[in-house]
């Protein structure tokens, strides 16, 4: 990526300069550094063409990388946003590319000589913090974050917080590596994935007549439905690689499956029968997300659905699979996805409502 670190500190200068007032505070004198004094929002500063060509070009060049970033990463969630106008998608690339590097704080590999995953998360808050607070950024791909944190004002770092937070649980030795019940897991969730919903909905918008009140529940409900989803399709990999098992014991001892069962992958009635409850509760959370999608502005809410439906579709190979996630990755190809498109474009009608598709069906009750 182009620009050295004299160039990225301009282009977040001139971003700082562009935020509404009392969005930022300034940044701190012992902070400030190389810091001239324009930063003082709402525009007032002066730059020169040539240095506001640079900073655009950089931070073109840094959407594009996030873009890329949740193409590698997230096909169904990069798909979602390809039907979002350029604005909002670029905006849903960074929020998710902050996600990603969070998440790689916790997965990626460590040196003997490495920083513990509890140092580098402490200091990534830190950073965070900093971001959201005064404008400051570290490298390039903290530009794109702070540009949205300037066009989206009510951008709330609570909900990035609390994921961090949900990083926590997973560190090795620290976090949680079993979970007793579905509360315990609904909160990891949350964390880990409820909170992207919260950190898109300044970005997606609410349609006339609703309120991010009335939106949150759905938002927060298909986070969770995708970490589910997550679950259940992983729960062979989890075991075999990190020694996890996150289904909930409870569940577990209710259904007379073991431990020791997942890990020597041994697929069952017993198992079988757990993995048909755990579906469909995933599928209520899909339910109840699919509440919200008609709140949302009309831009978001066809790659809203597009990314509910596409996901969605894993738990029916999970199905077709004979419920085997122990010895069998569950995905639905590019080609699925993008033939189901025109379906979930019907599901934003409002005639819909009056004539469903005759294979859609209302999702039964599972645990809570």
């Amino acid at each position: 990526m182009h620009g050295g670190a004299e160039t990225v500190r301009g282009c977040a200068e001139w971003l700082r300069s562009r935020a509404p007032p009392g969005v930022l505070e300034p940044i701190p004198t012992e902070r400030a550094g190389e810091a001239s004094g324009k930063d003082v929002g709402a525009g007032v500063a002066e730059y020169a063409e040539a240095d506001v060509a640079k900073f655009r070009a950089l931070l073109e060049e840094s959407y594009e990388e996030s873009g890329l970033v949740t193409e590698a990463f997230a096909k169904t969630f990069y798909l979602g946003t390809q039907l979002m106008p350029e604005p909002a998608r670029r905006a849903i690339w960074a929020v998710y590319v902050w996600c990603r590097r969070t998440d790689e704080i916790v997965d990626a590999p460590r040196g003997p000589n490495d920083p513990d995953m509890l140092t580098d998360l402490s200091e990534w808050e830190v950073r965070l913090e900093r971001l959201f607070r005064h404008g400051e950024v570290v490298d390039a791909l903290d530009l794109p974050l702070l540009d949205v944190r300037v066009t989206y004002p009510d951008l709330d770092i609570q909900p990035y917080l609390d994921m961090v937070r949900g990083m926590l649980m997973d560190i090795p030795d620290l976090g949680q590596d079993r979970y007793d019940g579905f509360d315990e897991l609904h909160l990891y969730c949350y964390r880990v994935a409820g909170t992207v919903g919260l950190m898109s909905m300044p970005i997606f918008g609410c349609a006339d007549g609703y309120t991010d009140k009335e939106a949150k529940e759905p938002a927060l409900s298909l986070g969770v439905a995708f970490q589910l989803t997550n679950i259940l399709r992983d729960v062979g990999e989890d075991a075999a690689t990190r020694g996890r098992v996150y289904l909930p014991r409870q569940d577990m001892e209710r259904f007379g499956v073991t431990e020791q069962q997942i890990f020597s992958k041994t697929l069952d009635d017993n198992y079988v029968a757990m993995m048909k409850y755990e579906i469909d509760r995933a599928r209520m959370y899909y339910e109840r997300a699919k509440r919200g999608v008609p709140m949302l502005s009309p831009y978001s809410r066809l790659p809203v659905q597009a990314s509910l439906d596409c996901y969605a579709k894993i738990l029916d190979k999970i199905e077709e699979n004979g419920y085997d996630n122990l010895t069998r990755r569950a995905y639905a190809s590019k080609w699925e996805k993008l033939a189901e498109i025109p379906f979930s474009w019907y599901r934003t009608q409002p005639i819909y409502k009056f004539l469903p598709l005759p294979w859609d069906k209302p999702a039964t009750s599972g645990g809570n």
